[in-house]
């Protein structure tokens, strides 16, 4: 493990080059481990490890449309698939990859399963974190771990795939074996991350609820949908809309910011782009900061965790976010940019 300066402050890291996979094996070599969901995170991390040789078995309801995606990416069951407890019985790591409230309804029948020296896996700090609302407290005689990876499921098959990898974070929150922190650290290597950071359960989920309700998710829609309102106002296309708010910063100027950062972005454009952003970016920050500092108190003392869990257990909970979705989908703005993406060169060559 190194400890590596970020912009000043030094930061605990484990690469691949330190920990080869070939370790990861070596470490892993007797463990079943079980991935309990097959819905966001569970495909992506169940594959990668699959293909990185580790004996790995995936627990998902029956009847299901995750049950059915795992039959189409050769889960076989009875040997390698079986239902959530079934499967949870097996296993000597279980990764815990339910949805928030579907690991709150399904502990009680989870825990009992959780014998001696068994570790228990997260990918969200959040069952943890919110025990009193959740339910979820661990018996003390296992090994309770996080590997985080920074990224949607789709993102961590996908990077896997292309050879690169996602950045995680990890997490120790028993370690009854001792044993616990290299576990975590072979397992994250072997779902196929980049590089490992550590953190604890709670910042953890402090951070990642903020950043999905706000600059990675929440903050970036409402701004989207803000400017291209306003151009719509003022008698701008839709298309010439969509291409100022969405279609240039997606498919250009963030792939530069990726690519070294904010100020080459602002380096390699205009002029007159660079003295706009640098006289506006601090009037946005400061609009916007008591925002963030109200969203962050929210996280912290549990206001988003109960919502989350009240409106993620209603029985009616998936047709209503798929209406919420589908309002989202169906306004002028994103149906404007599906006619983009469309028109979108590399669409006509699959055409020709």
């Amino acid at each position: 493990m190194a400890l590596i300066n970020f912009g000043g402050t030094e930061e605990k890291v484990i690469t691949r080059e330190e920990f080869p996979l070939s370790k990861a094996q070596e470490v892993l070599r007797k463990e079943t481990v079980v991935v309990l969901g097959y819905g966001v995170q569970g495909p992506g991390q169940s594959l990668n490890m699959r293909d990185n040789g580790i004996r790995v078995i995936v627990g998902q309801r029956r009847d299901t449309p995750s049950w059915d995606r795992a039959l189409k990416d050769g889960w076989v069951p009875g040997l390698t698939l079986f239902p959530l407890e079934e499967a949870a019985a097996k296993g000597t790591v279980i990764e815990y990859l339910l949805s928030d409230a579907g690991q709150k309804a399904f502990w009680p029948t989870l825990k009992p399963l959780l014998t001696e020296g068994k570790t228990l896996f997260f990918s969200h700090g959040f069952a943890i974190t919110y025990g009193d609302l959740t339910g979820v407290i661990p018996p003390k005689n296992i090994d309770v771990v996080m590997v985080a990876p920074k990224g949607s499921g789709l993102s961590v098959r996908r990077n896997f795939l292309e050879g690169s990898g996602i950045n995680s974070s990890f997490a120790i929150f028993q370690n009854y074996t001792g044993k616990a922190e290299e576990k975590t650290v072979a397992l994250g290597v072997a779902m196929g991350s980049g590089y490992l950071f550590e953190t604890t359960f709670k910042k953890e989920v402090f951070s990642d609820l903020t950043g999905e309700r706000g600059v990675l998710m929440g903050a970036i829609a409402g701004i989207m949908e803000a400017q291209y309102d306003e151009l719509r106002k003022r008698g701008h296309s839709p298309s010439e809309a969509f291409n100022e708010t969405v279609e240039e910063f997606t498919q250009s100027l963030i792939k530069l910011a990726a690519e070294k950062g904010m100020d080459w972005l602002y380096a390699n454009t205009s002029t007159t782009a660079q003295r706009g952003a640098l006289d506006w970016k601090g009037k946005f920050r400061d609009a916007v900061a008591p925002l963030f500092s109200d969203l962050y108190e929210r996280v912290a003392d549990g206001t988003e965790a109960r919502i989350v869990l009240e409106k993620n257990s209603q029985p009616d909970y998936r047709e209503k976010l798929n209406a919420e979705l589908a309002e989202m989908g169906n306004s002028e703005m994103w149906r404007a940019g599906a006619k983009v993406r469309e028109l979108r060169p590399e669409n006509w060559k699959k055409k020709a």
